[in-house]
């Protein structure tokens, strides 16, 4: 075992040493001879007759109605009667009275809770449970993530904090063999290639449009095999995915939870409304029903609801009745066998019944449950907690890097007091959830989830500053400025010499456009060796001042490029030289263009309007037009469904959106870093269109809110690009932020189509770009958080800013999307950025690749007022060189004392680039400076197995040709290869310099 965890290049008792104290547990056998889980421990089926697998399980949302806080213990029973813990008290005491029952659990940000406050005897007793395959735990993350808003990278960390814990705690027994996705509201490739890689053997969800479930149910495909990649080689990305009969609800007629009305089984034949023989005869019903819109002779149906068996002894007593009572009818020829299951011993019997499947590429979005009800909405809804949760995830990574580069313990324990990521990335993992980020939760939970966004930050504030002050040699004390955004930040702005050190968590060098409010108008910087940088002094900007709220008193604002080396930082001394008034340098008519050496942007002169791009190095041209609209949310009155628009629906009234304004009043400043417009569309819609120097790319800066509602309007504001490129109807979106699928207006690729909502019925998440192209241009738009679009028009590209709704939908959260706050009594102001680049389709993915990776790590700033001391290092990168544009560095973590996770990743697809889409090796023991490895192993995507020892399932298609998979070598027990899209984990053993 031991030559087999480790690659070391060291002596045999270094080795051992090594191999003893393994951060990733390997249990020793804990349970009796007897005892057996996951497959081994699935009830016997019979052959010859339909199978019913009766699956009892609770959804717990980690968040919805009510915040985690008070699911867990129940409080607020006024707004939903739900408490998670007597759920799990309740379950382990019905699992103890009969072997044969069974159940499962999922989220373990609730179980984690659970456990922490169990007495050692019931814990004992749970391992029992979980050692013996009676209670089974699937899926396994920290929550159940949504698949249209989250990110990847955010994903993956909540994953792998729930399987850690529960790998530490049940060893073997405790890993899911199945993911489970049974409420979220469409469903991503990414997430299916993710769970591939991760070991899972199979994937079972509970939502699909109406229409495609209807033609699986007659041919039979409600249960296939989804390709979820087009670049990694199958079955790497390969994943059973099956689709549960009743989304994740019983069959009509057998709920026997507390919150049911159903009537129990009443088996005592003296009594007047005995209905046993009913209740089988029903039942049986319903499972040869069922039969006939699968494939094989097993079923599967899920026994529970949302936060059900807090009184489990209610639907134990009536399973065991159900099963038993079925079961005899066997003996007069009852061809129906029903047992307690579990979707991973469903997912045996399916394995075992040597089918084929049907073959999936694409995804399943967008999702309606009828005509008019496309869940398109919450692609947008909450869009400042979007962009808060995806700049806390800019935030944890770089706390993370820090940690390790910083020396562990030094980075937790230092100058400036105690502190952890742990805070942050608990209140990462459950904003993942599919009620969190995704904007579909009550007003005062998503006030919760920033608040603890906030406060995982505030804990990390200290390891990212002892991690400096280690790396630096300064223990001066750093200051963060987390309203950049709308230039407030009290040093800046007050101090007359400070420093600013650009942390960057990209492992190549990035330079950054540094925008810091002040009130003097001329300044002095320079950068770490001395040399004087380039500033300008402009005036903050109407908009600005307006979102502000008097949170700051700056009038101007201080302009640089910052450059930081590749996963380091870089400081800048500042210094005021001239106080007085703004800078007068402001033109109000619009220019007619406005360039760099890349690019040229025109302008209307008569509207102050885009007009045009063009590619200066490229020679491309297009029209681009682009103005802000706002579709008047349905309030259901007007229209045959009763449909309105709400958090989770897109319902407009009209195809055609209202523009905000045919023109826009223009500001215009020109300096030797930067070229604004600013346009004022209303007193509630602004942008400043921004051209930097050195930029390959335009920024638009959007500003919407508060939206007016004094016309009783629900209103949905977007964004328009308007161009001559010739898309024919398709345009293309990523997924999760990593590989990108096409889409194509009024079409699915498994189904024809009916479409009933020409907008909403062809909205799609972005979740970080979309583009657009022919065969000469791509015009490609990224994003700064998830957002709903579409390309409704030929050559037209829209995204959905901000959404201020007036009813709710009806889908259970009962409040209408109508956000305000303390600051913004008369609604929400929301802020964000589009960054467009043009481009020839062949080599476009080299520019939107690395611009999409920077915009979701960005650089992180912190202050530190007066000189510095004269011994403080001014520069740092943590890697002795750059890594290659096709790598992305994703996942610096520590996992213990004297180890680290490791993830590289692959960014670039196997088709979009001819330079980046070949094979890298790297070289693992010459990748950092303050770290010397010493050992390394590889993982599966989660780390919770070793690589070589994760065995899936094999599935086969209904396609002619059988996938294999190719086997690559790396070069050295040091170098590892990526391949496109491949993302590969280890394990380091590393001491630090």
């Amino acid at each position: 075992m031991a030559a087999g965890c480790w690659r070391l290049l060291s002596l045999v008792f270094i080795l051992c040493e090594i191999c003893s104290s393994l951060p990733v547990e390997r249990h020793e056998k804990q349970q009796d001879d007897d005892d057996k889980c996951g497959y081994q421990s699935c009830h016997a089926t019979k052959p010859a007759m339909l199978n019913v697998h009766l699956v009892p399980h609770t959804h717990d949302d980690v968040g919805w109605l009510k915040t985690v806080d008070q699911y867990f213990y129940g409080d607020r029973n006024d707004i939903q009667h739900a408490g998670v813990q007597y759920i799990l008290d309740s379950v382990v005491e019905q699992l103890l009275k009969n072997p044969d029952r069974r159940f499962i659990y999922v989220e373990t940000a609730f179980f984690y809770r659970w456990w922490r406050r169990q007495s050692a005897d019931v814990r004992q007793t749970v391992k029992r449970l979980v050692n013996q395959g009676r209670l089974e735990f699937v899926n396994g993350g920290w929550c159940m993530s949504d698949e249209a808003a989250t990110h990847y990278s955010a994903v993956l960390d909540q994953m792998t904090m729930g399987l850690r814990f529960l790998n530490q705690t049940f060893g073997p027994c405790g890993r899911p063999r199945v993911a489970w996705h049974i409420d979220p509201f469409g469903h991503a490739r990414e997430h299916a290639s993710m769970f591939a890689q991760m070991g899972y053997d199979g994937f079972f969800f509970g939502r699909v449009d109406y229409q495609d479930r209807y033609r699986r149910m007659l041919a039979k495909e409600q249960e296939l095999l989804w390709r979820a990649s087009d670049s990694l080689t199958p079955p790497m990305a390969d994943l059973f995915t099956g689709i549960l009969p009743n989304g994740y609800n019983p069959p009509e007629g057998f709920c026997w939870d507390q919150s049911c009305d159903d009537p129990p089984i009443k088996d005592d034949p003296d009594l007047e409304d005995y209905n046993v023989d009913d209740v089988v005869e029903r039942f049986l019903n319903v499972a040869n029903a069922q039969s006939l819109v699968y494939k094989s002779n097993h079923i599967i149906m899920t026994m529970g609801s949302d936060f059900q068996y807090e009184n489990a002894n209610l639907w134990y007593k009536n399973l065991d009745k159900l099963i038993r009572y079925v079961n005899a009818r066997q003996s007069n020829g009852s061809r129906v066998n029903v047992l307690y299951s579990t979707p991973s011993c469903y997912l045996q019997e399916l394995h075992r019944s040597n089918l084929t499947w049907a073959l999936k590429t694409d995804d399943f979005f967008p999702y309606a449950d009828d005509a008019h009800d496309f869940w398109t909405g919450y692609f947008s809804s909450r869009p400042a907690l979007k962009r808060y949760e995806r700049l806390s995830n800019s935030n944890l990574q770089t706390c993370n890097q820090l940690e390790v580069l910083g020396g562990g313990r030094a980075s937790t324990s230092g100058p400036f007091g105690e502190g952890d990521s742990l805070a942050l990335k608990r209140a990462m993992a459950v904003a993942q959830h599919h009620d969190a980020v995704s904007g579909t939760e009550k007003q005062h939970v998503a006030n919760d989830y920033a608040r603890r966004l906030a406060d995982g930050w505030q804990r990390c504030q200290v390891v990212v500053s002892n991690s400096l002050a280690a790396l630096s040699g300064s223990t001066a004390e750093r200051v963060y400025c987390d309203s950049l955004n709308v230039s407030v930040c009290p040093i800046t702005e007050s101090s007359q010499r400070f420093s600013v050190n650009v942390f960057n968590p990209l492992a190549r060098p990035v330079a950054w456009p540094v925008r810091l409010p002040v009130n003097g108008t001329a300044y002095s910087v320079s950068d770490a060796d001395g040399r004087s940088v380039d500033c300008e002094v402009v005036s903050v900007s109407r908009a600005t001042r307006d979102v502000r709220r008097n949170r700051g008193f700056a009038v101007n604002e201080l302009l640089f490029r910052a450059r930081a080396p590749a996963l380091g930082f870089s400081t800048y001394s500042v210094s005021l030289l001239q106080d007085g008034p703004p800078p007068a340098s402001v033109r109000s008519r619009a220019p007619k263009s406005i360039w760099n050496k890349y690019l040229r942007v025109t302008f209307d002169p008569e509207t102050g309007l885009l007009s045009g791009l063009d590619n200066l190095e490229t020679k491309q041209s297009i029209s681009l037009t682009q103005n802000f609209y706002w579709y008047n949310a349905s309030d259901g009155n007007n229209s045959k469904s009763k449909q309105p628009s709400g958090a989770y629906i897109f319902r407009p009234n009209s195809s055609t959106p209202f523009v905000i304004s045919t023109t826009a009043k223009t500001e215009t400043i020109q300096t030797s870093l930067t070229q604004e417009v600013r346009q004022q569309f209303a007193p509630w819609a602004s942008q400043v269109v921004r051209l930097h120097t050195d930029s390959r790319v335009l920024e638009l800066e959007w500003t919407v809110g508060p939206i007016p509602i004094h016309d009783d309007l629900g209103k949905e504001v977007i964004t328009r690009l308007d161009t001559d490129v010739e898309s024919s109807g398709i345009f293309y979106t990523d997924s999760n932020g990593r590989e990108v699928l096409q889409r194509k207006k009024d079409f699915r690729p498994t189904w024809n189509l009916k479409q009933s909502e020409p907008v909403a019925g062809n909205y799609y998440p972005i979740n970080s770009r979309a583009f657009i192209k022919d065969d000469k241009d791509q015009l490609t738009v990224v994003t700064d958080r998830s957002q709903g679009g579409g390309s409704i028009h030929n050559g037209s590209l829209e995204i959905m800013l901000h959404r201020r709704l007036l009813y709710d939908d009806v889908r259970g959260v009962a409040e209408a999307l109508n956000e305000t706050s303390d600051l913004f009594p008369d609604g929400l102001v929301v802020r964000g950025r589009l960054l467009l680049s043009l481009e020839r389709p062949a080599i476009a993915a080299d520019v939107h690749r690395p611009l999409a990776e920077e915009a979701v790590l960005q650089p992180l700033l912190t202050f530190t007022e007066g000189d510095l001391h004269p011994n403080t290092r001014l520069e740092f990168s943590g890697l002795q060189a750059a890594l290659p544009p096709a790598v992305h560095l994703l996942t610096l973590s520590q996992w213990d004392d004297d180890s680290v996770l490791l993830r590289l990743e692959h960014q670039f697809q196997s088709w979009e680039s001819k330079i980046n889409s070949e094979p890298v090796t790297l070289d693992l023991q010459k990748l950092f400076s303050t770290l010397e490895v010493v050992g390394v192993s590889e993982l599966n995507l989660s780390a919770n197995q070793w690589k070589e020892e994760m065995k899936r399932f094999h599935w086969t298609s209904q396609t002619v040709e059988k996938p294999q998979k190719k086997t690559f070598k790396d070069p050295s027990a040091w170098e590892v290869t990526l391949h496109p899209m491949e993302i590969r984990t280890f394990l380091l053993r590393a001491n630090f310099r």
